[in-house]
């Protein structure tokens, strides 16, 4: 068999189009990533068609990029000519960010027929623009959506009730500050979406929890802080059975004493991180369901609870046997009968935050050092517990 001739020796540029995006999936480098199209326009194509995720310059998903471009930009106008441009290049995406894009209307969502059937997250943060009519665009032409966020859109029940008919497969949804929904257009969401695993409400005036009701056993975390909660919602928001991390910190007065029972009446057997924290009319009946009905809790956050007194400390004390770190700041009815309570309570306890409780004395803290001396004593206040969601994503 005669060698090969020079002429039909192949170079990378004769690969086909199938090893090239292989050559490219493989770069691990941004920098090699950005270089390979500059070669060609056939390489070009094959980086773009290879994007998977899109995010504008204006765009934040978190709150602290929020303020920083709040207070030190204004955002570029992002209208149908760039999206139209930047859909048609890049039509294989998976996730998008248009937060931050305060000037995109309804309409510009059109755009998302281009790339939207490969999309599976979706961030709409402060798009003031966006209402029902965009939403209804959203679900026509994203239909496998598991990731939205909505924080401050101006969307109402009805925009809700269509992207959870058209979006089934949603499993984290973010609804913190959308001023004009209900519980009739969360109650469209849970009972649409059965495989929901987050959902945010945070500070929606509307909700009052009910809408929760009947939720679907894979619902694990939820953020409901500032809401207007009612006792009837609270039994729905556990009503699912599958809740781990529950969020209610600053709920309305309107919820005090044992109103929040409900929570430790079988329904949040899985729970295992609960913030109260600014629940301050919220008392020892509450405290004493809970701490018994939820046996699996690791961290709670109690401070500010100014109704929980030494009958609540004790039920803490002697039922919570996985509670590893408490929040106890503020707390005016904490004394030193209370944490001695705790000192001789809460086994695995590793992190006690306590400070500004008035009627515990130096002497109590102190002694609670040498005896439980594998226990941190922190004084500082945490706002925010649980776990970072948004490195999942």
């Amino acid at each position: 068999m005669e060698g090969l001739s020079r002429d039909s020796i192949t170079s990378i540029i004769d690969l086909p189009d199938d090893c090239l995006f292989l050559i490219f999936q493989w770069l691990d480098c941004n920098c090699d990533r950005e270089s390979f199209g500059l070669t060609c326009r056939r390489w070009l194509n094959i980086q773009n068609l290879s994007r998977r995720f899109l995010q504008f310059q204006c765009s934040f998903t978190n709150f602290t990029q929020l303020i920083r471009s709040s207070l030190s930009q204004t955002s570029p106008t992002i209208n149908t000519f760039h999206l139209h441009r930047l859909f048609t290049r890049f039509q294989y995406l998976q996730s998008l960010s248009l937060s931050g894009c305060t000037e995109l209307l309804d309409l510009d969502l059109r755009q998302l027929q281009c790339c939207g059937s490969n999309l599976r997250t979706l961030f709409l943060d402060c798009c003031l623009g966006i209402t029902d009519r965009g939403l209804f665009l959203v679900g026509t032409f994203c239909p496998l959506l598991t990731v939205i966020s909505l924080y401050r859109c101006n969307i109402t029940d009805t925009g809700l009730e269509s992207l959870a008919n058209a979006c089934s497969a949603l499993k984290d949804v973010n609804l913190s500050y959308c001023a004009n929904i209900s519980d009739h257009g969360l109650k469209a969401v849970t009972q649409g979406c059965r495989q929901l695993q987050v959902v945010r409400i945070s500070a929606s005036s509307e909700v009052s929890g009910i809408g929760f009701k009947g939720c679907s056993s894979t619902l694990a975390y939820i953020e409901a802080d500032c809401c207007k909660l009612e006792p009837e919602g609270i039994m729905g928001i556990v009503s699912g059975g599958g809740l781990e991390y529950l969020n209610i910190s600053g709920v309305s007065c309107s919820i005090k004493g044992g109103d929040l029972a409900p929570i430790g009446t079988g329904f949040a057997t899985s729970l295992k991180i609960l913030n109260l924290r600014m629940c301050r009319a919220v008392g020892n009946e509450s405290i004493m369901a809970i701490s018994k009905g939820c046996p699996l809790l690791q961290e709670w956050n109690l401070a500010l609870c100014h109704g929980v007194t030494i009958t609540g400390w004790e039920a803490i004390a002697f039922n919570c046997h996985n509670l590893e770190k408490l929040h106890v700041n503020r707390c005016r009815n904490l004394c030193d009968d209370g944490l001695l309570a705790l000192r001789d309570g809460c086994s695995r306890l590793s992190v006690l935050y306590i400070h500004g409780c008035r009627r515990v004395t130096t002497t109590a803290i102190e002694l609670f050092k040498c005896y439980r001396s594998n226990v941190s004593i922190k004084g500082e206040e945490i706002m925010c517990i649980g776990p970072n969601l948004a490195s999942k994503q």
